[in-house]
């Protein structure tokens, strides 16, 4: 399963990236995250349905200082990663 999520909120300067890596690793989901112009956080995430509802879970939340007001998910044709890297 292969997922695009675009979190809104106070989501930049909270460490989100590093923590959702830290999370997709833990929960083996390969991929990416970005920060985009708008201030969201992007991501495309591959892994089991179990693994992408966990993470989806845990976006919602996001790190301790972050303010998440929304997550917007749309489910993609499934795409192969090697790893879960922060894009920059």
């Amino acid at each position: 399963m292969t997922v695009h999520l675009t979190i809104s909120g106070k989501v930049q300067g909270v460490f989100f990236r590093a923590s959702a890596r830290d999370m997709a690793l833990t929960l083996e989901i390969r991929g990416w995250v970005k920060n985009t112009s708008e201030g969201n956080v992007e991501i495309l995430a591959s892994g089991n349905d179990i693994s992408i509802r966990q993470f989806i879970a845990w976006c919602r939340k996001g790190p301790a200082n972050a303010m998440v007001a929304h997550v917007a998910i749309t489910e993609v044709e499934e795409k192969e990663f090697e790893n879960f890297s922060i894009l920059r």
